[in-house]
């Protein structure tokens, strides 16, 4: 049956559309796109796609398109009781001008699918960007309104054999679970009939050299045979596909490399198992085993990445309770719970302690205490007052206030750190291997070498039989074995090292990009620091309290108090005094964004801010001033503590830096790299943090976006490393060339880095950068060798001199060397 000339699905003849040049097509669907895609100038699709896909979506245009389902943001909210599955689903929103729209693409099947619809629609009049994110599948278009329209970019994607639906996460785990479980599947059995076949194997090489019975030569390679048939018709057959769908079209991938290593392996044994000669069915099946493995490995870092979104979107509540004005007599206004989703602007909110801000706005009414750590990171609280303005996805600590929405759904701040996450990603550079690069031109010139041997020695003279086994020598010596283990060997150790020091590696490509790094950015919060706040001085009044006598007396008035800079008090206190028993507190009472009163003896006690003193009538002595204002340039934060009209003790409270910090700076200088610090924080603060370190460069006060367009600045000097460790962290990860978080930081920033330090301990980093390059320069080596050892072998094989059985040495001993090599990559340090 003839196969379609777009979409690769066989049919009956009978059924055949055809062009003017008798290329056959399934239905009249795919020959418009075929015609489409030529018209549009993007014949290469059909060179540059790797994918042999039967069964894809049918193409067919439809006459017109219903765009509501896309539009749902920009018309009119229904009401709550309307409100279904779409909420979920993305739409549309208007940035500055500009229509954006999020469209999940049903059909795509590998990079060329990608490359192809980013083409087509950007060569669409009054498309401003258009961008695929092929792991997620989903298409972000933006465009003029007064040029074109959603309908006819609709149109567009149809016309290039791909369907557009609203984007849905839901469906969009669905499919990456079922690519998942059908590789994992696949993998498996591969990997259990690849261990089975190695003790045949192993029995079968053993009789080679000390002789066996033909009988049970005959046994132990026919269960051979049959243990490696699953694993080459059904786990390998994606491969094969792809493979003979590249040969039918001229096109050489790396598919084709493996599948002609495992198919002529296979071939070749399986001629031998009927004349009696050599077998190595192990070879067909540890190949395809290898292949296999790495993928469900790409397969789930991809799948991660996509996830990543859902968890920031997650940030957002599904509910809020909206404060309505009525006009029922005795009651001025209702407050009821809705979904976040039909939340607009001007709308008032009334969110309570614990629970996370809806929408961006400012506060109406009430006072309390916003934890916006994982947005900016700043590792205090703020104090939200009338006025004030929220972001959405932060905190509300202490007090209920009611908040009016300046900014809803798309259009908040933690909307535009998700958008920041996944234009990052999406814009990634896809680093292909050496081996990629060149194995165009390497695959076809072993094809035509095997088959001028073979057809060379048959007329030369040589019987079939020999002609035929001369030119399986030129495959087999030229079975990319080595060529297939260069890269994903050396990477297994490289993870695997990484993993014995704590230290977790989730990109494939982070040892070639951490192997040109020259820049490393360190966040500031929870990085370079512990986030865990400290006692770092006190000063008292001459003549007043002692030193023992003030820290207790603040440490009890703050026993009740949440905030950090209380707990710090209180952790110094503990310290200082064994078994620590506070005195005998009452009235209680927390000011948000000052600080705490207490009663203690009778007297009113408070500690916290200037305000707080000034509110309490308490008087700053002048022995304070000089001290207070050296601390704050130190990026100290500053506690007084007053009573009965005086101001009598003064605390300084600072971020701890870690106490390898220091080390892992002067180790990463020691490899050539520039060391800067970046944070939420006040610049004071990060400067402090940046010499107590040693780094260089300091930049503080900013905000995640602009963090991400810092790093994107460094990276116009060379490769950049970002380490951080919370959400505000996330776009700069992502966008940096290298991404790296601490192991207790959030999930979020966890998912969006490239690796993640298990371990606690920052010396890491650098030893990160030295392992990714060694493993950089094995992988180069590997490959080197691999052509090198078919420069000199290849010229033997087709001269006759080496038997098959010879061929398969070479073969395996090309492996051992690629498998010796990157084993070195243990005995990388770490620096010191």
């Amino acid at each position: 049956m003839p196969g379609c000339e777009h979409c690769l699905i066989e049919f009956p003849e009978y059924e055949a559309r055809r062009d003017g040049k008798g290329r056959a097509f399934c239905c009249n669907g795919c020959l418009a796109v075929f015609r489409f895609i030529n018209d549009e100038g993007l014949s290469s699709f059909y060179d540059k796609r790797d994918w042999d896909a039967p069964g894809l979506p049918r193409p067919g245009v439809p006459e017109e398109i219903d765009v509501t389902p896309y539009m749902e943001s920009v018309r009119e909210k229904p009401a709550v009781s309307e409100m279904s599955e779409m909420s979920e689903m993305s739409a549309v929103s208007e940035i500055n001008k500009v229509l954006e729209a999020d469209i999940y693409l049903d059909g795509i099947r590998c990079a060329s699918c990608v490359w192809l619809v980013e083409r087509v629609l950007k060569k669409t009049e009054g498309v401003v960007s258009a961008r695929v994110n092929y792991a997620t599948h989903r298409a972000r278009i933006r465009w003029d309104p007064e040029a074109t329209g959603l309908e006819p970019l609709l149109m567009r994607i149809y016309s290039t054999g791909y369907i557009p639906k609203p984007y849905s996460q839901s469906e969009a785990q669905r499919l990456r679970r079922a690519e998942g479980r059908d590789l994992l599947v696949r993998f498996g059995t591969a990997a259990f009939l690849s261990s089975q076949l190695m003790i045949y194997s192993v029995a079968l090489y053993a009789g080679y050299f000390q002789g066996m019975e033909p009988r049970t030569y005959l046994a132990l390679e026919t269960i051979a045979m049959l243990l490696c048939l699953p694993v080459v018709f059904y786990s390998g057959m994606p491969i094969f596909r792809s493979a003979v769908a590249g040969l039918g079209r001229m096109h050489f991938n790396m598919d084709s490399l493996i599948a002609i290593g495992a198919g002529s392996a296979f071939i070749y044994s399986v001629y031998g198992l009927f004349t009696g000669g050599k077998v190595f069915f192990d070879t067909a099946a540890m190949i395809i085993t290898l292949i296999l493995l790495g993928r469900y490995i790409e397969s789930s870092a991809k799948g991660k990445a996509a996830e990543t979104m859902d968890r920031l979107a997650e940030l957002v509540p599904r509910e809020a309770t909206i404060v309505v004005e009525t006009d029922t007599p005795g009651s001025d206004e209702t407050r009821r719970r809705v979904p976040v989703e039909t939340l607009r602007v001007g709308d008032m909110v009334e969110v309570v302690p614990g629970e996370k801000f809806p929408v961006d706005g400012t506060v109406e009414r009430g006072e309390s205490e916003a934890d916006e750590s994982l947005l900016t990171g700043e590792s205090l609280p703020v104090f939200k007052g009338r006025g004030a303005h929220v972001t959405g996805g932060s905190q509300n600590l202490y007090g209920s206030v009611v908040v009016r929405a300046s900014r809803v759904g798309r259009d908040t701040v933690l909307s535009g750190i998700i958008r920041a996450v996944e234009d990052a990603q999406a814009a990634k550079p896809r680093i292909q291997g050496m081996a990629d690069r060149v194995v165009g031109v390497f695959v076809p010139i072993v094809l035509v070498l095997a088959a001028a041997t073979t057809t060379g020695y048959y007329l030369s003279g040589a019987s079939f039989a020999n002609a035929v086994m001369t030119g399986i020598s030129v495959l087999v010596i030229a079975c990319p074995c080595s060529l297939g283990l260069a890269t994903p060997l050396a990477q297994l150790v490289y993870t695997m090292m990484a993993s014995s020091k704590g230290l977790l590696i989730k990109s494939g490509e982070s040892a070639e990009l951490a192997s040109r790094l020259v820049h490393v950015v360190f966040d500031k919060t929870g990085t370079l620091t512990t986030g865990s706040l400290s006692l770092e001085g006190f000063l008292t009044l001459t003549g007043g309290l002692s030193d023992n006598e003030a820290i207790r007396l603040a440490a009890s008035v703050e026993m009740r108090s949440e905030h950090p800079l209380g707990l710090a008090i209180v952790r110094a206190a503990r310290e200082r005094f064994d078994g620590f028993s506070p005195l005998e507190a009452s009235g209680f009472r927390a000011h948000p964004g000052k600080g705490v009163t207490a009663r203690v003896d009778g007297r009113l006690i408070a500690v916290g801010n200037r305000a707080l003193m000034d509110d309490n009538g308490l008087v700053l002595d002048k022995t304070f001033e000089n001290p207070a204002s050296e601390a704050a340039s130190c990026g100290e934060t500053v506690i007084y503590m007053g009573w009965d009209g005086h101001v009598s003790a003064m605390f300084m409270v600072l971020d701890t830096l870690r106490p390898e910090a220091k080390d892992a700076v002067r180790m990463l200088k020691a490899l050539g790299c520039r060391v800067s610090v970046i944070s939420g924080d006040s610049p004071a603060a990060v400067e402090n943090v940046s010499a107590r370190a040693g780094a260089g460069l300091a930049l503080g006060g900013v905000l995640p976006e602009k963090k991400r367009e810092a790093v994107a600045g460094f990276e116009r000097t060379g490769g950049v490393l970002m380490v951080g460790d919370g959400i505000n962290d996330a776009p700069a990860l992502t966008e940096a060339a290298v991404g790296v978080a601490m192991g207790r930081g959030t999930d979020i920033a966890m998912e969006s880095a490239d690796a993640v330090l298990l371990r606690d301990d920052l010396r890491l980093v650098p030893y990160f950068i030295k392992l990714s390059r060694k493993a950089s320069s094995i992988i180069r080596q590997n490959i080197f060798w691999a052509f090198f050892y078919n420069v000199v072998a290849l010229p033997l094989a087709v001269m006759g001199i080496l038997h098959p059985i010879i061929a398969a040495a070479a073969m395996a001993s090309s492996s051992l060397v690629v498998v010796g090599n990157s084993l070195r990559l243990r005995k990388v340090r770490e620096v010191s």
